[in-house]
C-alpha cells in the first residue's frame, strides 16, 4: 500500500487559496494597504470585494497579506518635527558624528518620566512591510502631555547608574534647581573628577529657566551642559532604560495598586538594572547619531 506523503503545516497552510489573489489581485491589495495603513482586514476585504469579479473571504485576504510580507504591528510613536527641529537634530548628529564611543562615556544622560497604574490596550495597529516601518505613512506622531501617575527623575552614564528622585508635585524650576544642585552635581563631579564630563538634559522649560541657567554658569569649570537639539528622545538612551522599568513592572506577578506601591516598585527595578544594559546603550549612540544624519534630522526607529 502506497501511503500519501503529510503535507507540512505550511503546504496546508497556502494550498490552493494562490489562485484567488494573483499578481494584478496582489497589486491592488498592496495599493489599498498603502493608501490606509490602519485598515483593518474587514476593512480591507470589503474594498477589495468592490467591483471585483470574484469577492474573497476576510482569511484570504490575511494569508495573502502574510504572504506578500505584510504584518499588522504597532506604529512606532515620534515626535512631531518641525522643520526648523529637523535642521537642529541635522546640525547635532554633524557636529558629534566623529564622536568614539569612549567620547560618549563622558555623557551623563538625565530626564523626568512618568509611570501611570493604568494603561490604555486600545492602541492603533498599522500594516507595513519590514522595511517601512518608520516610513511617514506608518508612524504616529505624538506631543507631550500630562497624565496621572507617579514623575521621576534620573541620570546615569557608561561607568554607572545615578541616582533616581521621585518628583512629587510637577517639575518647575525650582523643584529642578534642588535636583540639580543634590544630585547632578555630586554625581558629575564624582564620575568626571578631571572636569571633562558633559551633562544631558532636553529642552524642558524648567530646563532653561534663567536660575538654571545662572547655576550652570557658576559650575562651567566643573562640566559641560552639552547643548541638545528640541524633540530628541531617540537619541537619549535613557529613554530606554523607562522602556525597562516599564516592562518589569508590567509582569510583575503582584501589580501596584496604589501610588506608593508604583514608586516603590520604580525605584527597586531602577537600582536592579543590570550593568550591561546601559552601557550598551551608551555604546549605541554612533549608530542613532549616523541613523539622524541617514534621516536628514527626521525621526529615527531609536
Amino acid at each position: 500500500m502506497v501511503r500519501k506523503k503529510k503535507k507540512t503545516s505550511s503546504e496546508r497552510q497556502f494550498c490552493g487559496w494562490k489562485c484567488l489573489v494573483d499578481a494584478r489581485g496582489q497589486r491592488r491589495m498592496a495599493r489599498l494597504v498603502r493608501a490606509d495603513r490602519r485598515a483593518t482586514v474587514t476593512q480591507i476585504t470589503t474594498r477589495y470585494n468592490q467591483g471585483g469579479q470574484k469577492s474573497i473571504s476576510k482569511r484570504t485576504v490575511r494569508r495573502t497579506l502574510r504572504q506578500m510580507g505584510y504584518s499588522s504591528r504597532r506604529p512606532h510613536r515620534v515626535p512631531l518635527l518641525s522643520a526648523k527641529n529637523r535642521k537642529l537634530r541635522l546640525q547635532f548628529a554633524q557636529a558629534h558624528r566623529n564622536w568614539t564611543i569612549e567620547d560618549w562615556k563622558n555623557v551623563a544622560w538625565s530626564d523626568e518620566s512618568r509611570f501611570l497604574l493604568r494603561h490604555s490596550d486600545g492602541r492603533v495597529r498599522i500594516w507595513h512591510l519590514q522595511h517601512e516601518s518608520m516610513d511617514p505613512s506608518c508612524l504616529v506622531s505624538t506631543v507631550q502631555a500630562g497624565g496621572g501617575g507617579v514623575m521621576v527623575w534620573g541620570i546615569f552614564s557608561w561607568h554607572s547608574l545615578g541616582p533616581l528622585v521621585p518628583i512629587e508635585h510637577r517639575c518647575n524650576a525650582t523643584a529642578y534647581l534642588s535636583i540639580v544642585a543634590d544630585h547632578v552635581h555630586p554625581f558629575m563631579t564624582t564620575m568626571y573628577p578631571t572636569s571633562d564630563g558633559y551633562f544631558q538634559q532636553d529642552n524642558a522649560p524648567c530646563h532653561k529657566a534663567g536660575i538654571i541657567s545662572d547655576w550652570f554658569l557658576e559650575h562651567d569649570n566643573e562640566f559641560t551642559v552639552l547643548k541638545w537639539p528640541p524633540q530628541s528622545p531617540d537619541l537619549n538612551p535613557i529613554e530606554h532604560l523607562w522602556d525597562v522599568v516599564e516592562r518589569e513592572i508590567r509582569i510583575m506577578d503582584v501589580q501596584p495598586t496604589n501610588l506608593r506601591q508604583l514608586c516603590d516598585a520604580i525605584m527597586s527595578i531602577w537600582t536592579k538594572l543590570p550593568e550591561e544594559c546601559f552601557q550598551h546603550l551608551v555604546e549605541s549612540m554612533p549608530q542613532r547619531i549616523e541613523a539622524v544624519l541617514k534621516a536628514k534630522g527626521g525621526p529615527t526607529r531609536y
